[in-house]
Order: structure tokens, then C-alpha cells, then sequence
């Protein structure tokens, strides 16, 4: 008989899959680099990224062949090549499904999906959103350059208002997408945010995603040298970006610069927040971060605070909460099928479970 999943009990999502051998040498980056020429545009923010990964996957102490890589269509989804674990560059926008066939018939494995903002937010917008909702237990790292960079800068689903590029000659017309406010607004239960070029603000967000157990969601603000150079620029400069990025931490106040122009953000009495000096705020509900509170309320407010002018770019992990996964629930449910019909939980059994009687040979 098969032992049913406590899905009460808070698990990682790394608890079902190898480790290393015990005495065996950790692994190193060279370990999970293939011997693939990496071909980005020189500059291309996905070297960064790539790098990030390579270094980060061997801390998580698993074989590589149990670490999977999905991808669609776009510069991005080229990753798997360039990993020594097992991978498929899939169809456009449709990793998310692949994914969750994977996640949910071999818990043995960590899966992770490499998506661009075209991939996942246009052609496979509902198959990414069905994946956080029904909270498969996959990371998802989704590549934000704001424009087409495969197919030669076509505006994207993230393209700012008035973008101009070859399919928009006289500017977008177009509403953006807001990542994380869509994963939110999915019921992804971990979606966070981090950027190309902070090395270690990134793998610590990676490192907290592949342990969660559910659906993860990392938007990468990643910078494409060729056709949105400088998207980021704001927030990336030196001289700017402490007064612009919102850096996120669990238990702290939400606050943006630094003294003496520190500024804290507080709730209006109508519900909205907005920032005001630190001194300005003695008396006033500050907004303290929860990463952790179920109602994703107050995390998708901040999700709001971006705009296109990045006045404040929140960054970090917005919401990290526990729930049944459905790749748990549907091995669990399975399992349950399986014993009421009086027979042993094993593969025979499952496999006779599923043909039944009414079964054809096509030679």
C-alpha cells in the first residue's frame, strides 16, 4: 500500500528528489556547463543569468539527472543547451504544460521552466497562468527584456506605451502586463523579482524559489543590448537606483532611499499606500512586509508601486505562502483510486487500473 501525502505539513520542494550520494565530492559549476557554444548577442543580459545558474545549482546538492530545464521559444529558451542536466527547448509558450506533465508524473524530478516575456505572457499567457493557479510544483524564471528579441524587436507583451519597433512604428498602443501582478492575481504562491546584473540578490531569490513547494514565479529584469538597450538603466545606475529600488524584506518596513532621504511607505486612510519622508511617518501606519500572509492583498499592492517610470521598483520575493500542490494532490488521488478498487498500489496494478477492458493494439 501506498503512504498518503500529508498535505497539511509544509514540505520543500526539493523534498521528494536525490541527493548526492553520501561521501560522494559536491559538484561544481563546471559540472552542470555543457560543452554547447553559448550564442547571445555580446552583452546580452541571459549571460548573467546563465552564469547565476550554473553557480547555483551545485549548492542544491541534487544529481543532475534529476534537475530538468523546459524552455519555449525565444533567446531565453535556449538555456537548456547550455546546462549539463536533462532539458527540452519545447513549442512557443507551452513549457508550462510540459512542465506539469513532468512535475506530476515523476516527483523524483526538479523542474524549472525558462520563459521570456513574449513566450509566456502572449502565446502561452493561459498556460502560464493555469500552472500558478493550479500550483504545480515548478520554478519558473520568466526573462523580462520588454521587447521580441528572437524575431528582431517586435514589441512585447511588457513594452512600455508609445514603444516604437518594428511592429509599432508610431509607438504602442498597447497596456502592459505586470508580471508579478498577474502571477498574484493567479494565486501563485511565490512569485518574486530580481535583475540580470545583481549577482547575488538573484541567486538568493533562485535559492528561495527551488525550495518552495508549489508553483514559483522569478520575473529576471534581463537587458537586450540589441533592441531595448537601457530598459533597466534607471534602476541599474549607481546614482539612481537607491532612490528608485523598493528591496523587499520579510518582518521590515517597505521603504525606498536612503538617509537622510529615506522614505517609508504608509496606507491612506482609502486603502492606497504611498511614500513619505521617514520623518513624515511618526503616527502613520507604515506598511511592514509579509512574504508569508495568505491573503495576497498587500503584496499585489505592491506589485502595483512599478510603473513605467520606475519612480519605485519593488524587488525581492513578494509572496511565499503554502498550499497543496497539484501534482502532490494528484498522486495522492491516484493512489486512493487505486486502493478502493482492492488492489495493490504498483504499477501493474495502476497501469491495469488505467486501460480497463477497452483497449485496442493499432499495428
Amino acid at each position: 500500500m501506498s503512504t498518503p501525502i500529508d498535505l497539511g505539513m509544509p514540505r520543500s520542494g526539493l523534498a521528494d528528489i536525490p541527493t548526492l550520494a553520501e561521501g560522494r565530492a559536491p559538484q561544481t559549476k563546471k559540472e552542470f556547463t555543457s560543452d554547447q557554444e553559448v550564442r547571445w548577442c555580446p552583452g546580452c543580459g541571459d549571460y548573467a543569468v546563465l552564469a547565476a545558474v550554473q553557480g547555483f545549482l551545485p549548492d542544491l546538492g541534487l544529481r543532475r539527472e534529476n534537475i530538468v530545464f523546459v524552455s519555449g521559444i525565444g533567446c531565453s529558451s535556449r538555456f537548456p543547451y547550455y546546462l549539463d542536466t536533462y532539458g527540452m527547448h519545447s513549442i512557443h509558450g507551452r513549457a508550462p504544460s510540459i512542465a506539469t506533465g513532468l512535475a506530476t508524473s515523476r516527483p523524483d524530478l526538479s523542474v524549472w521552466v525558462v520563459t521570456g516575456d513574449g513566450d509566456a505572457l502572449s502565446i502561452g499567457g493561459n498556460h502560464l497562468i493555469h500552472a500558478l493557479r493550479r500550483n504545480v510544483n515548478i520554478t519558473i524564471l520568466l526573462f523580462n527584456n520588454k521587447i521580441y528579441g528572437l524575431t528582431k524587436g517586435q514589441y512585447s507583451p511588457t513594452s512600455e506605451p508609445g514603444t516604437v519597433t518594428k511592429s509599432t512604428p508610431m509607438g504602442s498602443l498597447d497596456t502592459p502586463f505586470n508580471p508579478v501582478s498577474l502571477a498574484l492575481g493567479a494565486e501563485a504562491t511565490f512569485v518574486a523579482r530580481t535583475m540580470d546584473s545583481d549577482r547575488a540578490h538573484l541567486t538568493g531569490v533562485l535559492r528561495q524559489a527551488a525550495e518552495h513547494r508549489g508553483a514559483a514565479l522569478v520575473e529576471i529584469y534581463q537587458n537586450c543590448p540589441i533592441f531595448n538597450d537601457g530598459a533597466f538603466q534607471l534602476i541599474k545606475d549607481r546614482d539612481s537606483q537607491a532612490a528608485r529600488l523598493v528591496k523587499l524584506v520579510d518582518g521590515e518596513p517597505v521603504s525606498a532611499g536612503t538617509d537622510p532621504d529615506r522614505r517609508v511607505l504608509v496606507r491612506e486612510p482609502n486603502g492606497s499606500v504611498t511614500f513619505v519622508p521617514e520623518a513624515e511617518a511618526a503616527g502613520r501606519p507604515v506598511v511592514v512586509h509579509h512574504a508569508g500572509d495568505p491573503d495576497p492583498t498587500a503584496a499585489f499592492a505592491l506589485s502595483r508601486l512599478d510603473d513605467g517610470t520606475m519612480a519605485h521598483v519593488p524587488m525581492g520575493v513578494f509572496r511565499n505562502v503554502t498550499r497543496p500542490t497539484y501534482d502532490d494532490l494528484v498522486r495522492e488521488q491516484v493512489a486512493t483510486a487505486v486502493q478502493g478498487a482492492g488492489r495493490p498500489a504498483d504499477d501493474a496494478a495502476l497501469d491495469s487500473l488505467l486501460r480497463g477492458q477497452d483497449t485496442w493494439t493499432v499495428s
